[in-house]
């Protein structure tokens, strides 16, 4: 250690700051206490709420229980409508092809009257050419021999193979059409088919999916109510303890639920 002074201190300036320290303390201590609170009143009252752990429990049953059916009840009608709407569409593509097949009807009974009328009219020549066969006196003859006859049978003869060129291609046109329509109305037989399966299919997924989170939603209240079970257990200790009580659904006082 190198040299050093020492200074001894002043015993007045030493005790007069001691002093002075001490005043400040008890200044201190004086003011903490002249500002302490007082002792808090309050009136007693019972807290947890007016209902019991069984009410609480029942009254928070039945509204989830309420709450389950209306999602049900919502889940039902949601099904009713779109059934409905699609039955509509059902309805509304089978009027449209009745429709369709009450003009392709009656397109054919004008077509069956015209070829009647057809037939009418070459009745009536054949009937005018016996006629006039058997006042000349004339032998029968076939189809080939008439064009001989004169140019009034050759125009006959025109018109008659004209109009069976007619009734032949209106024929074929018809068939076409029937075709058609039946091609229509198989497929969408086929189609409704496909749609009717599809619906089964979602609604057994649906059902499924509901039965699974059933099943769950009992696994969670099991397992809550053995929590709850445990713990009025522990907070009771007189209370008498049924270790086999699983219960439907139970529930806290006034807390939450535990998830």
């Amino acid at each position: 250690v190198g040299p050093y002074v020492l200074i001894t201190p002043e015993e007045t300036r030493r005790n007069r700051l001691q002093q002075i320290a001490k005043k400040e303390l008890d200044d201190l201590e004086r003011w903490k206490e002249e500002r302490r609170p007082g002792p808090i009143k309050l009136v007693p009252q019972r807290l947890g709420g007016k209902e019991s752990e069984t009410e609480a429990r029942q009254k928070q049953q039945m509204m989830l229980m309420q709450s389950k059916y209306q999602q049900k009840h919502k889940r039902e009608e949601y099904v009713k409508a779109k059934k409905a709407a699609e039955e509509a569409e059902i309805l509304k593509k089978k009027a449209i092809q009745r429709e369709k097949a009450e003009r392709l009807e009656a397109k054919k009974r004008q077509q069956e009257m015209q070829r009647r009328d057809m037939f009418l009219e070459d009745q009536y020549y054949k009937t005018n050419e016996l006629l006039n066969r058997l006042d000349l006196g004339l032998p029968k003859s076939d189809s080939c021999q008439i064009a001989n006859c004169g140019p009034e049978s050759t125009a006959w003869m025109r018109s008659h193979t004209y109009k069976q060129a007619l009734r032949e291609d209106e024929n074929r046109r018809l068939e076409e059409m029937k075709q058609e329509q039946r091609r229509k109305a198989e497929f969408i037989e086929f189609k409704q088919k496909q749609e009717e399966e599809a619906r089964t299919r979602a609604h057994r997924n649906e059902q499924r999916s509901y039965l699974q989170s059933s099943f769950i939603f009992c696994c969670i209240l099991r397992v809550n109510n053995a929590f709850l079970d445990r713990l009025q257990n522990k907070t009771q200790p007189n209370s008498t303890y049924q270790p086999g009580y699983s219960g439907s659904l139970d529930y806290l006082s006034n807390d939450a639920w535990v998830s």
